[in-house]
């Protein structure tokens, strides 16, 4: 029999090191590191090829088959990140900040799963039944058929949901839940990876969708190693400022649709609400035009979505001006900078910079660059763009605007709106703008000529 060896894996990050240290040498994180023992020693090298496996079937690529079938939750927010709904037999991994919302969702779509007819289990790792029905009568949801159980022992959650066959299982929390044939804390690389593996296999072998909530590190990152989101289906992160009541579900891997789809809910006193329109609610007031307030038409996975990006400039008091950023990449902010100032003469040093995205949501696509340097130059020469307007293009090192995909949808939902105008790239495709007129232009000196006046 083959030896098991002690090795040592990071709780944050999950890789493996042969000796204990302070840090790990994967993510830096300090006192992360746990002794753990390998689940098995593997195949010996006297039987590994000589042992012979079954035969598998082979297809080819114009085999056709049929789309997986569709459960909905009744939620067109959640169905819209699903892709379409839940697909049976699947596992879906939920991470998000502690208290953002994710068991207050998961308990609605289980309630939700449950009135339509399908047979639904909840199990906490985390709260007693109790509190998790205070919570339900709370939101209104106490009418609900979905059963409860407060288990952390993996072996006994299997055998309940092997006896029950529900349609869905959710599992709140992936990294409360221990098997007792890993020889590790609750939490630990070993058991989680250990726990979402069983959970995964029973999802495959009875057809229950399993949806597993798990914790975030304080980099975001779902806790536990990447392999946990390599074995699941589909990847969802909730995210939020608790500052503001909008709550975005964001799929970051998706099996079964396309990723980067988003759904927006608002927290409210009965629990999360979905938003039909995102647009409107993350623009809100805009009566009068001000000076460093630009719309940007931007694209959330299929979803058109226009938010407003909101730069001051003012002067700086100290000798190293501030850059603070909030909802965009910091670095990407610098790039636009240092463009600016290099491309159009318009300097920035001297001064405090700070960018905001109204509404609590984060933009990270390229296409906002021209939005992010259409805010700083209002700002910066306190002039204000016209209300009805949008802006979206990106920005190149040598101060060009390039066009972006997917123009005319951006320019539809512009449309549905009440914008008139749009300043895009030279080139970009104006489709169907339903009334909108597009001001292309090729670089920002001619921006800064055209559209703010400035030498």
């Amino acid at each position: 029999m083959a030896k098991h060896s002690t090795q040592f894996a990071c709780s944050d990050c999950g890789a493996v090191h042969k000796k204990w240290t302070g840090r790990c040498d994967g993510c830096g994180a300090w006192n992360s590191i746990r002794e753990e023992v390998p689940l098995s020693a593997g195949p010996s090298k006297q039987t590994l090829g000589t042992a012979k496996g079954r035969r598998v079937a082979l297809v080819d690529l114009a085999t056709e088959e049929a789309p997986p079938p569709r459960t909905f939750s009744g939620i067109a927010e959640l169905d819209r990140v699903l892709g379409g709904g839940l697909v049976p037999a699947s596992a879906t991994l939920v991470g998000g900040d502690p208290g953002i919302g994710k068991s207050t969702l998961l308990l609605q779509g289980a309630a939700s799963f449950a009135r339509a007819g399908h047979a639904v289990v909840y199990v906490s790792g985390e709260e007693a039944t109790a509190q998790v029905r205070m919570r339900a009568q709370r939101l209104g949801l106490a009418d609900a058929g979905v059963r409860l159980a407060a288990e952390t022992n993996l072996r006994d959650v299997l055998t309940t949901l092997e006896a029950e066959k529900p349609d869905l299982a959710i599992i709140d929390s992936i990294q409360t839940m221990w098997v007792d044939t890993v020889e590790s804390a609750p939490g630990s690389v070993s058991q989680v990876r250990a726990c979402a593996h069983e959970l995964t296999r029973f999802a495959k072998r009875f057809g229950t969708a399993v949806i597993l909530v798990g914790h975030v590190t304080k980099e975001g990152q779902i806790a536990g190693p990447r392999v946990v989101e390599h074995m699941v289906d589909t990847v969802l992160y909730f995210e939020g400022e608790r500052g503001h009541q909008f709550r975005i579900l964001r799929a970051t891997k998706n099996r079964f649709g396309p990723a980067d789809e988003i759904g927006v809910f608002e927290m409210t006193g009965a629990g999360l609400a979905e938003v039909a329109n995102p647009s409107a609610l993350f623009l809100g007031e805009r009566d009068t035009p001000a000076p460093g307030s630009v719309v940007f038409a931007g694209l959330e996975g299929t979803r058109p979505l226009l938010v407003e990006i909101q730069a001051l400039v003012a002067p700086s008091p100290h000798s190293q001006p501030r850059r603070a950023v909030v909802g965009w990449d910091g670095g990407r902010l610098a790039m636009v900078l240092a463009v600016l100032e290099a491309r159009t003469g318009i300097g920035f040093a001297g001064l405090d910079v700070y960018l905001n995205v109204a509404g609590g949501i984060r933009v990270g696509e390229p296409a906002a660059d021209l939005a992010v340097a259409c805010a700083l130059l209002s700002a910066r020469e306190d002039a204000a763009l016209p209300r009805e307007t949008v802006v979206f293009g990106e920005l190149s090192l040598s101060g060009a605007l390039r066009p972006v995909t997917q123009s005319e949808n951006r320019l539809k939902e512009a449309a549905k709106l009440g914008f008139t105008a749009a300043i895009v790239p030279r080139g970009t495709k104006p489709g169907d703008g339903a009334g909108v007129s597009s001001r292309q232009l090729g670089d920002v000196a001619t921006l800064v000529g055209e559209v703010f006046g400035a030498a």
